[in-house]
């Protein structure tokens, strides 16, 4: 038996277990060997990754130290009794084996890997062997049983309402931060629109990224129902209520393997607005050269593919395709992208004109799911409760529901700027380059790092103007964006 300590150590999204290597009744050899283990204790138990630990300061004899989310998770308080064990290998990895072979699995193969997933069973590698494995080869049923296994996984919330709209892009492009302006709109309408967001996998920042400069994101599924019952709406993060939470757990393997496949995306998305009790679904596909979605012809494949999973899951869809050809808006990170978003609802005269038309035409495509409203007219209505300011006000309220952020948005306190090397006018700009330089900068953790986008296509430079200007906040990620700028800016001058 040992008694649980916990560490202050954040090993997300890992179960991680700390044991002193000359504990009494252990030798190293047996530590060496229990690469993962099994804690139980009083009706509780998790796994664990092992990690041997050679200071008694941290760890004392007869104790097991528990990271944040091993602790969190087992459930009992410090001091508490358990007993460890070597961890079975989860039965559902052999699926995963004949998945890398190029077998198709069936609903309850994957419903097997998914819930080991979700239960932490499985290591960061073995997952990634799952993620590429599927990225090979995967067959429209497997892509719905891969969505119904990650719905059935988690919690579900539902509404007193036949009609629960939302919106999701597929991302890929930089400033493209539609959402935090539609649900105001739609809000402000009256319609019910719980917007829950993932974090960022490949891209600068997400919407619960941006919202978060803002206000709190990270709300418990009591205190969204409460927001979306007095406001109509709300802009969280998905991870804490529970929704698809298998989802959360191959978000954080994908992120570093800059993973993002089709099949994939669709089951992410479907799970969690099905999870999130949405019966109205606007989806945005942006098309271009370095976007996600790079041709016409992969833009009806993945259309067919969210229509398939929608149908069979009870969601009406409608995908609208979107110019993907540059960024979107002039802010990439999530304290200038917020600052983009506040001047659209403020109706400021400089405000980004593309993010701002996006926004619109996107809300008119979800209010036209009203039954109330004459068809055609979503867009005019949009478009009104902009103007009026009925969005802004929605979005205050939304914000002071939320939690208003009292921190003042502070941009990064490095600057530089990417010149041009030649007069001309802008003629393209590359959507991948430009998010990856805001990351090398540090967004989206960095909250004030970023790009501010200077000119956009059809611009008119001339030798040495400043093309864009890059914010951070550390010199190290400041001098890894220059770097990778300079190895090229990502504009075309003709």
């Amino acid at each position: 038996m040992l008694r649980v300590k916990r560490l202050p150590i954040d090993t997300y999204p890992d179960n991680t277990a700390f044991i002193l290597r000359r504990s009494d009744g252990y030798s190293a050899e047996q530590f060496q060997a229990l690469r993962k283990i099994r804690v139980t204790g009083d009706s509780c138990e998790i796994l664990a990754t092992l990690a041997v630990v050679d200071d008694d300061k941290i760890i004392g004899n007869g104790e097991i130290g528990l990271g944040e989310q091993a602790f969190r998770r087992l459930g009992l308080p410090e001091g508490a009794e358990v007993e460890i064990a070597q961890a079975r290998r989860p039965a559902s990895l052999e699926f995963v084996r004949r998945k890398i072979d190029g077998d198709s699995l069936g609903e309850a193969e994957i419903g097997a890997v998914i819930r080991d997933i979700a239960n932490y069973r499985y290591s960061p590698m073995e997952i990634g062997a799952f993620l590429v494995a599927c990225a090979s080869f995967m067959s429209t049923q497997e892509t719905l049983a891969l969505t119904r296994a990650m719905l059935d996984v988690g919690s579900r919330l539902s509404w007193d309402s036949p009609l629960v709209v939302d919106k999701h892009c597929i991302g890929g492009i930089p400033g493209n931060r539609t959402s935090m302006i539609v649900v105001p709109i739609v809000a402000a309408h009256g319609l019910i629109c719980p917007k829950t967001s993932s974090r960022a996998i490949t891209s600068p920042c997400g919407t619960a990224d941006v919202m978060e400069v803002l206000a709190q994101v990270d709300l418990s599924s009591e205190q969204m129902s409460s927001i979306v019952k007095k406001e109509n709406a709300v802009l969280a993060w998905g991870g804490r209520m529970n929704l698809s939470p298998a989802d959360d757990v191959l978000i954080s393997v994908e992120r570093p393997l800059r993973l993002d496949q089709f099949e994939q995306m669709v089951a992410s998305i479907i799970s969690k607005k099905v999870a999130a009790g949405s019966t109205h679904l606007v989806i945005d596909i942006p098309v271009g050269p370095t976007a996600k979605v790079r041709t016409q012809g992969d833009a009806v494949r993945l259309r067919k593919l969210f229509e398939y999973v929608a149908r069979h899951m009870g969601l009406v869809t409608k995908i609208v395709f979107t110019d993907g050809s540059q960024p979107v808006g002039r802010g990439v990170g999530p304290v200038l992208e917020a600052r983009d978003v506040m001047a659209v609802l403020r109706n400021e005269p400089d405000a980004p004109e593309d993010l701002r038309d996006h926004a619109v035409a996107l809300a008119g495509h979800m209010l036209d799911f009203d039954p109330a409203l004459e068809g055609g007219k979503g867009y005019s209505r949009a478009l009104e409760l902009l103007a009026s300011g009925e969005a802004l006000a929605a979005m205050e309220r939304l914000i002071d529901a939320q939690g208003r952020n009292p921190a003042k948005p502070e941009l990064g306190r490095l600057r530089r700027e990417v010149e041009a090397t030649k007069a001309g006018t802008v003629t393209s700009i590359d959507c991948e380059r430009i998010a990856r330089i805001a990351r090398h900068a540090g967004a989206p953790m960095d909250q004030g790092a970023g790009i501010d986008l200077l000119h956009k296509v059809g611009s008119t430079v001339r030798e040495g103007d400043a093309l864009y200007r890059i914010y951070a906040n550390s010199a190290t990620g400041m001098g890894f964006a220059c770097e990778f700028a300079g190895e090229g800016s990502g504009y075309e001058i003709g």
